[in-house]
């Protein structure tokens, strides 16, 4: 069996859509963050969930994933909240750590968070607040602040979006260090995080667009999480697992066929990696194949420009970075 089947964590999963009860204030949460070796970013991260304002029982399930376990005994665990760090018992990768967090929670919500990044104390308060008006939604997010080598930019994601918003574009403000979701979801209805992504690239987008074909994505439009870019992401300039890891993607949800825009923001990206791996036939034809589909695609005429040796992709990238964007 595929790791990525919807079985394949270790609890007892269910075929049928679970209950949507309103998520109570003194729900439990546990909170998965898979690392793989930044510890004193890894502490903020424990320590900015372990201080939410939730009244709620809170665990903090540390995954370390193709390193040593660290204890964290030096993090003092205040009262009503619990601390485990454990070993990534599944695929390499932040897929695997996920599912291995996501199998060893006890508690009925599950909050991801990256290692190096922090959430504002109100974080799930204002969640578990959304979700009592809302409890048909399938997945919560919230807005985030991206600190960059230069400023904090505020990004807001709109308060709803559907499957076909996420076809049209991955809407980077909802990011995973805000997702907030029903366990029994992730061992239903949504799946576990897909093991089988190359490289684990796009694992958070490829769960958006499952969760969305369930129901809708709710945010909290207010910047709740701290995103640090003023360090090196491990994803940063690792093209051929970038371009592996959208292509699967593309495959994957053939759904991309019905929105000629959203196929060619991923088309473009795909064409900007083999770019910069200065694969410059496979460049120019995925860039052909994003401009036929949208002829205002920026990042295929970028790919053009790299690949034409007019442009180097790093500074490109950088430029972009410092601005609080992606490509």
């Amino acid at each position: 069996m595929s790791p990525s089947s919807p079985s394949s964590p270790s609890s007892p999963s269910s075929t049928s859509s679970p209950s949507l009860g309103s998520p109570a204030d003194d729900s439990g949460v546990s909170v998965v963050i898979a690392t793989r070796g930044r510890p004193e970013l890894l502490r903020s991260a424990v320590r900015a969930a372990f201080a939410q304002q939730h009244s709620g029982p809170v665990e903090v399930v540390v995954v370390f994933d193709q390193v040593a376990v660290d204890p964290l005994d030096d993090v003092e665990v205040p009262a009503g909240r619990a601390l485990r760090t454990i070993v990534n018992a599944r695929t390499p990768g932040l897929a695997g750590g996920r599912n291995t967090g996501v199998a060893a929670a006890v508690h009925p919500l599950i909050a991801f968070c990256d290692d190096d990044d922090e959430w504002m104390p109100t974080r799930l308060t204002r969640q578990l607040a959304a979700w009592s008006d809302d409890p048909a939604a399938v997945m919560l997010a919230t807005g985030i602040r991206i600190r960059t080598a230069e400023s904090d930019i505020d990004r807001v994601p709109p308060a709803r979006a559907d499957f076909d918003d996420f076809l049209r574009s991955r809407i980077t403000e909802i990011h995973p260090s805000s997702f907030l979701i029903r366990r029994a979801d992730l061992e239903g209805r949504v799946g576990p995080v897909d093991e089988d992504l190359p490289a684990s690239y796009g694992e958070d987008y490829d769960l958006l667009l499952r969760a969305a074909r369930a129901g809708h994505v709710l945010s909290v439009p207010e910047p709740l999480v701290l995103v640090r870019w003023n360090r090196a992401s491990f994803f940063s300039e690792k093209w051929e697992g970038i371009a592996a890891g959208l292509s699967y993607l593309l495959r994957k949800h053939p759904e991309f066929a019905r929105d000629p825009r959203g196929a060619a923001r991923i088309e473009g990206q795909i064409a900007f990696a083999h770019a910069a791996l200065r694969e410059r036939p496979a460049a120019r034809a995925w860039a052909r194949r994003a401009i036929r589909h949208d002829r205002r695609q920026l990042r295929a005429w970028a790919a053009l420009l790299v690949a034409l040796r007019l442009l180097p992709a790093g500074a490109l990238v950088r430029a972009v970075n410092r601005r609080g964007r992606g490509l």
